[in-house]
């Protein structure tokens, strides 16, 4: 079967793709998803996450290779095997990241137009923003956003109390102005309920006649014809093999470990992998699967002396009145995420950017590992403070370990492999005892649970979080947006270097990591890679009227 575009993918970025790219009813798409539809009532629930972080009907459930600063463990990396990807079951903190994020991807990319000034106006499309139509903010595109300010528990304000006693700003909105300081974070949600660009990009859409999605289809292979250029996908679904093909192009939207991992297994990537698994080389392009980023964050457990979430939550009378209390209002804890305060901090003064993000949890927790596995509150009032440092310089791969699609990639984080890196994870938790030195927090505390008193030195510090931290799931990169074919995959315009009808649209194309968590982020890619689409396609339209024109002119 033919259409004029094929989408690998139904995540944050494809979903949005998959509406841009069908609303002028010109071009018809077909939007592939490896899982199934995102029916469940936990993904409309904020909290229901906790239902799916364990649950390989709806997770891929990946693991790293074994990481040797990491005390050679395998760090958990969750990816979302579902329609809306990990956008349907990650924690819905909506932060954009810091301004020279995006200036250091103009840089990169060689282009201005990926600099903060240029992806503003495509952050402020996709956002519905109670604030309004302002310089920092949306309020009319599909996202909507709710500051979690009105209903976070009361401990929280304790924190911010805290902060401030320090000397540290109150920060109203880390996507506004400025991103340092301590606050709220904001959730993409509206009237209480997960606003995943699934639920608010391609639901409403799913009737249009030109879109067609295929889901628990497994791409296994992009199609290249004689000339390099990418012509079609073959499928497994249902346990039959599918072709169709793309007059126009295939757009990889598979997510930062996917998109690398069938790039690779289509040909393109490093000449001596492919050659290991006898996959045949298309084209050699190396940096196919280099340069993974991620945060790394680590936690600290805090016994407390007044009521937390745990309180509320662990009880089974608790639970059932905030059940209803959610069923009810859509209001209450359910709405909203676990990580309600924190903020972006310097763990070195003489720093020009903040380069610690926080987390504060006014519940303190650990999920079970089991596909049963639900957020489970620990058996004290307790909460949590945990962070993760913004901008790490450590770099990854993404490789395949055969030559089959079933296959998951070897995930190598190369976690803490550079002298920055281990600073600041020194730094991190040297912030946040000193935040635990504030009068306000002081007064709440009856203990540190862990690591706990015997954690005294930086190389304590260090240990416990080589021994202790995770990925907090922000893995990108892995495809990077530059101008270098060594060491980038895609150029600006995020078509691939060196093939044709070939282009990437998510977090795989960030040339670095952003300072937060970046599903923002890659709903922004996608909305100006549409964009980017949309213009091809007329100037190439264009292009063909010119050329009919002119055969006609010289026929007579």
């Amino acid at each position: 079967m033919k259409y004029d575009y094929i989408i690998v993918g139904a995540g944050s970025a494809g979903c949005i793709l998959a509406n841009r790219l069908t609303e002028s009813g010109k071009y018809t798409v077909l939007l592939v998803e490896a899982g199934g539809k995102d029916s469940s009532f936990w993904f409309k629930v904020p909290v229901g996450f906790t239902k799916t972080y364990y649950n390989e009907t709806y997770n891929w459930m990946y693991y790293s290779e074994p990481e040797k600063e990491l005390d050679n463990r395998s760090i958990y990396c969750p990816r979302g095997k579902v329609q809306g990807g990990t956008g349907s079951i990650n924690a819905m903190v909506y932060v954009r990241g810091q301004r020279h994020d995006f200036d250091d991807w103009a840089a990169a990319a060689g282009d201005p137009g990926w600099s903060y000034e240029g992806v503003l106006p495509y952050f402020k499309k996709l956002e519905s923003h109670p604030l309004g139509n302002t310089k920092y903010h949306g309020a009319d595109g599909p996202i909507g956003i709710t500051p979690m300010k009105e209903g976070v528990h009361p401990i929280v304000h304790t924190f911010l109390k805290g902060c401030e006693q320090l000397g540290y700003r109150r920060n109203e909105d880390f996507n506004g102005e400025q991103i340092d300081g301590a606050g709220i974070y904001d959730l993409n949600t509206k009237n209480g309920q997960r606003a995943s660009s699934s639920f608010m990009y391609l639901h409403p859409v799913l009737g249009r006649p030109n879109l067609t999605v295929e889901r628990d289809a497994l791409v296994t292979r992009v199609l290249f014809d004689e000339k390099k250029r990418a012509v079609g996908i073959t499928l497994t679904q249902h346990g039959k093999q599918r072709e169709f093909t793309a007059s126009k192009e295939v757009i990889m939207a598979a997510g930062a470990v996917d998109t690398p991992k069938l790039l690779q297994l289509s040909g393109v990537g490093a000449k001596a992998l492919l050659a290991k698994y006898n996959v045949p080389l298309v084209h050699e392009l190396p940096a196919v699967g280099q340069n993974l980023q991620d945060h790394l964050c680590v936690s600290f457990y805090f016994r407390a002396n007044v009521k937390t979430l745990n309180d509320e939550m662990r009880p089974l009378l608790g639970k059932l009145k905030i059940g209803l209390q959610y069923l009810l209002t859509h209001k209450g804890p359910l709405s909203m995420s676990v990580n309600q305060g924190g903020g972006f901090f310097k763990g070195d003064e003489s720093l020009e950017h903040p380069n610690l993000q926080l987390y504060f949890n006014p519940l303190s927790y650990r999920i079970p590992k089991s596909n049963k596995a639900s957020l489970e509150p620990e058996p004290y009032s307790g909460f949590l403070v945990a962070f993760n440092p913004c901008r790490p310089s450590s770099r990854g791969s993404i490789e395949i370990g055969s030559n089959r699609a079933e296959d998951a990639a070897k995930i190598r984080i190369n976690a803490l492999t550079t002298q920055k890196d281990i600073d600041e994870a020194i730094q991190g938790s040297v912030l946040i005892r000193k935040l635990m030195t504030a009068p306000a927090l002081k007064d709440i505390t009856i203990e540190e649970i862990s690591p706990g008193p015997q954690c005294t030195t930086e190389a304590d510090m260090l240990k416990y979080f080589r021994e202790n931290s995770g990925s907090i799931y922000h893995l990108c990169g892995s495809c990077a947006m530059g101008d270098d074919v060594a060491t980038s995959v895609v150029d600006s315009r995020l078509k691939v270097h060196g093939i044709e009808g070939l282009r990437i649209v998510d977090a795989s194309v960030f040339p670095n990591v952003t300072s937060g968590n970046i599903n923002a982020a890659t709903m922004m890619v996608a909305e100006k890679g549409a964009e980017l689409i949309l213009e091809d396609a007329q100037a190439s339209a264009g292009r063909g009227g010119a050329a009919r024109a002119s055969e006609a002119l010289h026929s007579h």
